[in-house]
């Protein structure tokens, strides 16, 4: 059995997102990667080190720079005529390319796979993850995301795959790169973080947020996160929400600072190895889940707290 990867870039070094989906893939079979974009030949470099790819397949050229879904999908679907899965990591890119893939193609996507049980079946989260569903599929070509925190990444050295040039129809004239407004920070990004601090609605404002949560994660070196309560409060911007309709996180150390712990929330950060919770409230839900709890006034504890580290 054949799986196709997509490699999730940005024309200079490969997303660690990647690295899971290559772990799920290769319990399904060989595995071969697509990389697609513009001047990318040190992502297909260092696609070809990933260890347990066995060939790299690169499509260089200006409708592929900048990831657009609409030109990706009849190239991924060119090339599963000789591939029988397609499996991107579960990241906003992801998602908006495998449903085309899978329409286009005529299957049923498998979305946000936490487990391969066979070469057709497959465990997933449902009801915010309160239970895990094992599906199977019967479609001859399968399309599966993969949420990375449910795989370990594989090692990104190691490997010799054989590199391939690809082509594809190009642009197919159904959208536009209007242009991106990223966020620089020198913190690492939520998905890949160590260790993550992350702030709630009772924090107050979006001042208190950040005098309070970032001298915190400075300190600790970590991400910084929030609930979705406190991103519709506009105490911090959206890509720092942790939760169902967020970011999945799973890092070493998750800190809880002022979240009730709803279920959206949960979701996202559960399979944290080690959650310390900070909350005034002692039957707050977070509490359940915590692995240290502290109960108390977070406006005296995270002060405090950060001086001393």
């Amino acid at each position: 059995m054949k799986t196709l990867v997509w490699v999730e870039h940005d024309n200079a070094s490969v997303k660690d997102a990647t690295l899971s989906a290559v772990t799920a893939a290769g319990k399904l079979g060989e595995v071969h990667l697509l990389v697609a974009g513009k001047g990318c030949g040190a992502v297909a470099e260092a696609a070809a080190k990933i260890a347990g790819v066995g060939k790299v397949h690169v499509a260089d050229d200006a409708a592929y720079e900048h990831g657009l879904a609409e030109n990706v999908a009849p190239l991924v679907v060119g090339l599963m005529a000789h591939h029988d899965a397609f499996v991107v990591p579960a990241t906003t890119t992801g998602k908006n390319i495998a449903p085309r893939v899978a329409a286009l193609l005529d299957v049923a996507q498998i979305s946000d796979i936490l487990s391969v049980e066979g070469p057709d079946s497959f465990t997933r989260p449902i009801y915010a993850g309160n239970a895990i569903a094992t599906v199977k599929t019967s479609d001859a070509k399968k399309v599966i995301t993969v949420r990375g925190t449910a795989f370990e990444k594989a090692s990104a050295t190691g490997g010799s795959a054989t590199v391939e040039a690809v082509s594809g129809a190009g642009d197919a004239g159904l959208s536009s790169f209007a242009g991106a407004e990223i966020a620089k920070s020198e913190r690492p990004e939520l998905t890949s973080a160590k260790i993550i601090v992350s702030g709630g609605r009772a924090l107050g404002s979006s001042e208190q947020f950040h005098a309070l949560i970032d001298p915190l994660a400075d300190k600790l070196k970590a991400g910084v996160g929030a609930s979705r309560a406190a991103v519709d409060a506009g105490y911090a911007p959206n890509d720092y929400q942790v939760g169902q309709t967020g970011k999945i996180v799973a890092p070493e150390i998750y800190i809880a600072v002022g979240i009730s712990g709803a279920i959206q929330h949960l979701a996202g950060m559960k399979d944290s190895k080690t959650i310390i919770a900070i909350n005034k409230d002692e039957d707050a839900p977070i509490f359940q889940v915590a692995d240290l709890g502290l109960v108390g006034d977070l406006f005296k504890i995270l002060p405090e707290l950060t001086q001393k580290l």
